[in-house]
């Protein structure tokens, strides 16, 4: 692939599928990481490739051959591709531990996730701005940098967002409302219907979250089903409101398929000297606790899987 002539929207949606996971991960690492839990849970993990290949074994898993089209475990998914599988047995779980466990595995395919989103974009990002600079100079390097929409949802992208934080800060506004918006049960669709409906419930997500917003709103997607929204100088309920605005618009949309549904978390940058940057991790702390609540409520699962049912 020509790095010089292709967008870096572009590349990032297409050069997923040259990865393997020992280009993304420490597989030395990540097996003590696996052994570790397995010993603690009581599990035995198997870790493939997109296709099957074994790379991660802790257990017995001797005979057994991955179908990753028919069963294909949990999906660990990078920028909308599936780039790994993750099988679990967990028949040595006592039956009153096992919804902890499989609580546990889906944080673990979510973090394998992060991870490899991480180290990818990294190595991406590096590649095409070196490729960049060779070409075209610094000054057409930061032309190019201006495409600034994920392609997917039309939003801002992770590298364009975090710019415009660093702006935000740098223009010393505050109040900031930082509103963190995670997809609930994404890997359910994905895991019943595929990756053009899972992908359908992210864009959808999206356009929810730029329907409700003020034009002054900051929207960026950060992670493949996570969102984040700036409002800047948010006057008094502001962030709470919008969050409810988008509450009800995805408990309102009606799809044969699709329940859309969001946790969200809410803190504010009330000190010039604070960084946007560093209220992330409050504001998605905030959106877990938010997740919870969504998940138990009455009716939530029912809604969840009338796709199924249909």
């Amino acid at each position: 692939m020509d790095y010089k002539a292709v967008p870096f929207e572009k590349r990032i949606k297409e050069n997923i599928r040259n990865y393997a996971l020992d280009n993304l991960y420490h597989i030395d690492t990540l097996t003590e990481y696996c052994k570790a839990l397995c010993e603690v849970a009581d599990l035995e993990i198997l870790l493939t490739e997109r296709h099957g290949e074994k790379v991660i074994s802790v257990g017995s898993f001797a005979g057994f051959t991955p179908d990753v089209v028919g069963e294909p475990g949990r999906k660990v998914r990078v920028y909308g591709r599936t780039i790994a599988h993750l099988y679990a047995k967990t028949d040595k779980v006592p039956e009153q531990k096992l919804p902890a466990v499989e609580m546990l595995l889906d944080e673990l395919t979510a973090t394998l996730s992060h991870w490899g989103e991480e180290a990818y974009l990294h190595t991406e990002s590096s590649i095409y701005l070196d490729e960049l600079e060779e070409k075209m100079g610094v000054q057409h390097v930061q032309t190019a940098r201006g495409e600034k929409e994920d392609a997917l949802t039309g939003v801002y992208h992770k590298l364009y967002f975090e710019e415009r934080m660093k702006v935000i800060d740098r223009a010393e506004v505050v109040p900031v409302a930082v509103i963190n918006v995670n997809i609930n049960d994404w890997k359910f669709v994905n895991d019943h219907f595929g990756d053009e409906e899972s992908d359908r419930l992210i864009k959808t997500i999206a356009d929810i979250l730029k329907q409700e917003a003020k034009p002054d709103y900051v929207i960026g997607r950060v992670d493949g089903d996570v969102f984040i929204t700036l409002i800047p100088m948010a006057e008094d309920g502001e962030a709470e409101e919008y969050c409810d605005k988008v509450q009800k618009a995805c408990l309102y949309y009606e799809d044969p398929i699709l329940a859309p549904s969001v946790a969200c978390g809410v803190v504010y940058k009330t000190n010039v000297e604070e960084l946007l940057a560093d209220k992330l991790p409050d504001a998605e702390y905030e959106m877990f606790n938010h997740k919870f609540e969504v998940k138990n409520a009455p009716g939530y699962r029912e809604r969840l899987e009338h796709g199924v049912k249909a």
